[in-house]
């Protein structure tokens, strides 16, 4: 089977100057002066006994005044790590020659579902690009991990298009392991984190999928740099952009809403190393917030449709599945509240009225959201006639040439 290795890249300005609030926010961006975590994670592909396949490196800036220069810095990463591998780098000039190709073909409500801001976005240009390769795989890396595993390509390949339990397996989950070499979060828990419970409930799924036999099961989770994804799921199910942070499980609930379930390899792993995250506390707990609720309402408000299985929060116990349930308000109220005071102790006022507001937004955004769901399908519907679109001969062979154009 044709492989597409898919690698995001996110860039921000040079560490001296100060984030904009219009800026995109990710985990942690490298600044354009320094070198980041990518070279590393190139290299590590040299370990890797199987390299029959293609990689491609996505340029991700966090603001459009960065682009040129972001792009030039991966590029000449990219050529200076020297892996042996086939690769290609895209960024915002390609997708703009993409977004042109669509609309001299009168096809521009696809040019919109193609974007290089936010994680799903993002995420879906990670399929999009392996369906322009004609790959029947593509195995999503994250640029802060290194590969540890001589073998981790090899047992990508395993079990895709095989049969578990009776299903077609089309998507595999692999794992992380710490700086420590395990597999569980360890960190110290402050009050509120103890509360909000979502380090316990994580470790809690950890043990039950990874930290058991057999080998491969379902899952209820799955991290965002280690999958892997066959074309008849990344043909038909796209990430959800209404998501702006765990767009990876998010993509799970979808998959699973349209039929296809995710598998665990609990042998798929891949060392994770990131930097520490740049953004305050009060804010992504907010965005861990948003999503939570996102997600519930679009189960909650799920209807009978031709061709999908209706899903439930206890389909993903013990996590996500304990954030999705009707005491995820309460939940919210106390944790923000015990992290507003921890804030208060230390002095920082604004920070302990932003996390307050949470509880304010998080109302808000319950009311707000309720058509998720609809939305959701009406996206689906539109990726999967962009899959068909490509599919024509002329302007597959266009959006490839722009595509290779990236190749390093």
């Amino acid at each position: 089977m044709k492989a597409t290795m898919v690698i995001p890249s996110y860039w921000s300005r040079e560490s001296f100057k100060e984030w904009n609030m219009y800026d995109e926010i990710y985990d942690h961006p490298t600044p354009l002066d320094q070198e980041g975590t990518l070279l590393r994670t190139l290299q590590s592909i040299q370990i890797l006994k199987d390299k029959d396949f293609q990689l491609v490196v996505i340029v991700a800036p966090t603001s459009d005044d960065i682009e040129q220069e972001a792009t030039e810095k991966v590029m000449g990463i990219v050529q200076s790590a020297s892996i042996g591998v086939d690769s290609i780098v895209f960024g915002p000039s390609h997708l703009n020659k993409i977004h042109e190709i669509l609309t001299s073909q009168g096809k521009g409500e696809f040019a919109d579902i193609l974007s290089l801001k936010g994680y799903s976005n993002i995420r879906n240009l990670c399929l999009f690009i392996p369906n322009i390769l004609d790959s029947d795989i593509a195995v999503l890396i994250d640029d802060d991990e290194v590969f540890e595993d001589v073998d981790f390509m090899l047992k990508a390949r395993e079990f895709i298009s095989t049969e578990c339990n009776g299903q077609r397996v089309n998507a595999v989950a692999g794992y992380y392991l710490q700086t420590d070499g395990d597999y569980h979060i360890r960190k110290k828990t402050k009050s509120w984190m103890k509360h909000w419970g979502q380090y316990d409930r994580m470790n809690e799924a950890f043990d039950m999928v990874i930290g058991s036999e057999p080998r491969l099961k379902e899952t209820p989770f799955v991290f965002g740099g280690n999958m892997v994804i066959h074309r008849n799921l990344f043909s038909r199910v796209p990430f959800d952009p209404g998501i702006t942070r765990g767009e990876d499980i998010d993509y799970l609930i979808n998959a699973k809403m349209f039929g296809f379930t995710f598998f665990l390899d609990n042998q798929l792993s891949i060392k994770h190393l990131p930097p520490p995250k740049t953004h305050p506390t009060w804010l992504q707990l907010r965005q861990d917030i948003y999503r939570f609720i996102y997600e519930r309402a679009k189960i909650e408000n799920q209807k009978e449709i031709k061709g999908m299985t209706r899903v439930y929060a206890e389909d993903f116990n013990p996590y996500p599945g304990y954030f999705l349930k009707g005491n995820l308000e309460e939940n919210i109220a106390t944790s923000c509240q015990l992290l507003s005071q921890e804030y208060l102790d230390q002095g920082d006022k604004r920070g302990s009225e932003e996390a307050l507001r949470n509880i304010t937004l998080a109302k808000t955004q319950t009311v707000t959201i309720k058509d998720s769901f609809r939305k959701f399908c009406q996206l689906q519907d539109i990726w999967q006639k962009l899959m068909e679109c490509i599919d024509k001969r002329e302007v597959r062979l266009k959006i490839l040439e722009i595509v290779q154009g990236g190749i390093k």
